[in-house]
């Protein structure tokens, strides 16, 4: 039997057989692929946190994203450092936390990301002394009002977009940093964007879009330098959340409530150097990487062509 089954191979084309074997080589890469998702989606458990560090700072957690994460990791046990503009939103948000997890311990600095950084930087650093801060949220962000081409887009919101998204996320890190080394240990999470990550393009966001992208780069490459100190950077890349800055109300499967994506974001910190934790998104990001580049730009250019029409004619009847 064997050897008639060996007959018939040995007399089949060489073409055919390497294409068998081409064939049988894919199933199985694709196979691995698929069951290694499926662990570090639903199986591959969360790392202790508190192992970092007893204290986490968040900046911008007073909505949205950041908010979700200072409720998940005080649940977690962690004491907070909480970074805002607004002084009553974060008594809001600290008292609610206090409310439902009554051990935790939180501080609150005032920064206006978009004003005075280095001074904002000065006082962050003065709250953290002597604190064990092992975990970091970089999650402060701004994006455009609606979308728009860059030639519309004014120096306020230009100065903007790079003062808080990239040298907010920076300074905070240098910051925050040198603690870490000293205790040879810690965990930064920088928040970027499917916008620069997911789809090729994101255009009438341009400026945005690069910001993210440099959180990115800026993420990985400080994960490579800091591997070996015991400190693990991670840029998590979420696309649509129910959020304010998304103009997005109702969470739904493919956009988690800002409490679901921090959920989510928890259990991925410490691991890859780029991540989209909720999980749904991912398949989102696989769809995405098999259309061809043009159709996806075609599809994006469409859709935000959209949202600029809708803003200008909100910002018509404002001035009527």
């Amino acid at each position: 039997m064997e050897a008639c089954i060996y007959h018939q191979l040995k007399s089949q084309p060489i073409w055919l057989l390497f294409l068998l074997s081409l064939g049988s080589l894919k199933i199985l890469c694709f196979s691995l692929i698929f069951l290694k998702w499926v662990y570090v989606n639903f199986l591959r458990p969360g790392k202790n946190l508190k192992k970092y560090g007893s204290w986490a700072l968040v900046t911008g957690p007073t909505d949205g994203i950041g908010k979700g994460f200072a409720f998940q990791l005080a649940k977690k046990g962690l004491n907070l450092v909480l970074v805002g503009r607004n002084p009553d939103k974060l008594k809001d948000v600290s008292d609610s936390i206090k409310a439902k997890y009554g051990q935790i311990q939180i501080k609150s600095v005032v920064v206006d990301f978009s004003g005075d950084l280095d001074e904002g930087v000065k006082k962050i650093k003065e709250i953290i002394e002597g604190l064990d801060v092992g975990v970091l949220i970089n999650n402060v962000g701004v994006s455009y009002p609606y979308a728009r081409f860059f030639h519309e887009v004014d120096d306020k919101l230009l100065a903007d977009l790079i003062k808080v998204n990239v040298e907010g996320t920076t300074k905070v890190t240098q910051a925050v940093l040198p603690g870490m080394l000293k205790r040879k240990k810690g965990a930064i999470v920088n928040i970027g964007s499917g916008a620069a990550i997911v789809i090729p393009s994101d255009p009438l966001y341009a400026v945005y879009a690069a910001t993210k992208a440099y959180v990115d780069q800026f993420s990985r490459c400080l994960y490579v330098e800091y591997k070996k100190s015991g400190i693990d950077v991670q840029c998590q890349v979420p696309l649509y959340v129910a959020t304010k800055m998304a103009s997005i109300k109702r969470s739904s499967f493919f956009v988690p409530s800002t409490d679901g994506y921090a959920r989510a974001g928890l259990r991925w910190i410490g691991y890859e150097p780029r991540c989209t934790p909720y999980w749904p998104h991912s398949l989102l990001w696989g769809l995405l990487y098999s259309l061809p580049e043009s159709i996806v730009d075609a599809w994006r250019l469409k859709f935000c062509m959209g949202i600029r029409k809708r803003g200008q004619m909100k910002d018509s009847r404002k001035k009527e």
